[in-house]
């Protein structure tokens, strides 16, 4: 059977144009690799539609907690249904689980667009959709990164991971700055409409791809599968420290992303254009930092990634805040990327390597509630405190969160060491 159908193997016949030593080996894997570039274009429309919603909620309403629940609406649903996604990822076709979740969010897309074209969106109308458009990410996200197990190869796995960071982030480097340029000559109509067309190659790569199912134990009923995965997550030291941290960071990191507009219209006065290039210097951290953070990972351990990580974006915060024109504030967009990214790699990494097989989707949802809800609780707590007491004054005290929380979690939940608590190999 040919590999053009994506049919032959677990993981298809590997290129040997790519050095296993190379944090680009799992691109050896044709089924990786197509469905990579199937989400880097979904990915690219998904930031292109962001930032539109952003900036559009700046125009609609003068409510700076409005303007954060944007960002919010995008996590709230992983925080509400990710636990129940990831029972969906263990029990059934995790590749039937992501076609369903993206055709549901190329439907809620055009819906949105063709309502934006009307000119009938509203700010709680738009807050609804990119919400409704947060259960699909939720849906698809346990079954999609459990799946890379069924993509490559073990040893690949941390570089796999790092990859589709990669991908998301590629995205963030110039989705926002397409999208800034489409809204100022089209308007957000257009930028909505790419964002449902991006999602048709995923779509139909996921139709063709016929993946060997891994043997897994007989069905559960919801109630009892969340309560086993909830009781590995709390039994677990290693998994359970991983997620205290993934809230803390989630929570302070947020408040760069949700206040960002703000940030661009009010205190730098730009236009949609100056906003997407913040966006982008973020994104261009993201990537540059994705493609060695693997590597340094395995040199110096979790720890030091997530302990720098916070730093970082604890100075990014805080330079964005005084920051007195747009060139400073691109540079702390990019400084924010880099320790964004760093520790979303390392805590999704950790995760992955220490959980079985039959409990990774329910690890991984359980682990992006945690992540995606300190966002939303640090969206709405940012958003609020921006109101009452000015964005600068928000950005501040989210950079003394990320200090604070450091500096007790890594007495109370250190990061588990490289090779502590790792799960065995799925047979």
């Amino acid at each position: 059977m040919a590999v053009a159908d994506m049919n032959s193997t677990q993981f298809g016949e590997p290129s040997a144009a790519i050095s296993v030593e190379s944090p680009f080996a799992p691109f050896r894997w044709p089924v990786f690799r197509k469905i990579w570039m199937a989400n880097l274009a979904s990915a690219l429309g998904s930031m292109i539609q962001m930032t539109a919603a952003a900036w559009l909620m700046t125009e609609l309403t003068d409510s700076h907690l409005l303007v954060a629940l944007v960002q919010a609406s995008v996590t709230v649903p992983v925080l509400m249904f990710g636990i129940f996604a990831g029972v969906i990822a263990d029990n059934y076709d995790r590749r039937k689980v992501m076609l369903t979740a993206n055709l549901g969010m190329l439907i809620l897309s055009a819906i949105l667009a063709a309502l934006a074209w009307a000119e009938l969106i509203g700010p709680f109308s738009l807050l609804f959709f990119t919400m409704a458009i947060g259960v699909g990410f939720a849906l698809n996200g346990p079954s999609w990164q459990a799946s890379v197990r069924q993509m490559v190869p073990r040893g690949d796995l941390p570089q796999a991971i790092s990859l589709n960071t990669v991908a998301y982030n590629a995205a963030r480097s110039v989705g926002p700055a397409i999208g800034g340029v489409v809204l100022s000559i089209w308007g957000p109509s257009t930028a909505f409409t790419i964002n449902a067309l991006s999602y048709l190659a995923l779509v139909f790569i996921l139709l063709r791809w016929r993946p060997e199912m891994p043997t897994r134990a007989q069905r559960h009923r919801m109630t009892a599968a969340i309560g086993a995965g909830l009781r590995f997550a709390v039994s677990s030291s290693p998994v359970r420290r991983v997620l205290m941290r993934a809230l803390a960071f989630g929570m302070g990191v947020i408040s760069f992303q949700a206040l960002l507009p703000l940030v661009a219209k009010e205190q730098l006065k730009g236009s949609e254009i100056g906003f997407g290039l913040l966006f982008g210097a973020f994104g261009v951290g993201s990537v540059i930092t994705a493609v060695w953070v693997a590597g340094v990972r395995r040199r110096f351990g979790p720890e030091a990634i997530v302990s720098a990580a916070s730093v970082i974006a604890a100075t990014a915060v805080t330079l964005l805040a005084l920051a007195p024109n747009i060139w400073v504030a691109m540079s702390a967009a990019f400084m924010a990327g880099c320790g964004h990214v760093s520790a979303m790699t390392s805590l999704n990494v950790s995760i992955q390597m220490r959980s079985p097989d039959e409990l990774l989707g329910r690890s991984l949802s359980i682990f992006q509630s945690m992540m995606f809800g300190g966002m939303a609780l640090g969206s709405a707590a940012w958003g609020t405190l921006s109101d009452f007491w000015g964005t600068p004054n928000a950005l501040l005290a989210s950079a003394v969160w990320l200090i604070l929380s450091l500096l007790v979690l890594r007495v109370v939940a250190p990061m588990p060491g490289i090779g502590e608590g790792h799960a065995p190999p799925a047979v």
